[in-house]
């Protein structure tokens, strides 16, 4: 199976990764997908928990936090370890790429739009597509 790639590439500092985060697992969620974002720490997977109850407003995404074995349509996960290769949608926070993307149907990268986190998007995507992936991206201008 070969993965979908795509790069969401905020271009205003003011836009926040986790709000397109849910938007994105709503809108899998609805096309019937089973989800799993990838956070990079507790920290983050807690904070993007607590704004999946509040957005998008009135709202319900179903989701928790938690790996394998989750039975909630959306998995929140700190780690690329915990992530269910059940799952066929990876959001990815985190600042490094997925391992073995080829284990998921689409991967969908945030970009933010800070240059820090900028530059490691940068590699991620080389990463991916030395793997033999071809990405694509998409600005995002306003939400």
């Amino acid at each position: 199976m070969s993965c979908q790639v795509d790069f969401y590439v905020l271009t205003d500092p003011a836009l926040s990764p986790g709000r397109l985060a849910c938007r994105l697992s709503m809108m899998a969620w609805e096309q019937g997908h089973r989800v799993s974002v990838l956070t990079g720490s507790s920290e983050d997977a807690d904070a993007l928990d607590e704004l999946m109850w509040d957005f998008p407003p009135g709202r319900f995404l179903p989701h928790a936090l938690g790996g394998a074995g989750t039975e909630a349509p959306v998995s929140i996960v700190p780690d690329a370890g915990q992530l269910d290769p059940g799952r066929d949608v990876v959001i990815n926070l985190a600042a490094t790429a997925v391992p073995e993307p080829g284990r998921f149907q689409r991967l969908l990268e945030i970009v933010p739009a800070d240059t820090q986190r900028k530059q490691a998007s940068r590699d991620k995507f080389r990463q991916y597509r030395d793997l033999g992936l071809n990405p694509d991206s998409h600005r995002i201008e306003n939400m």
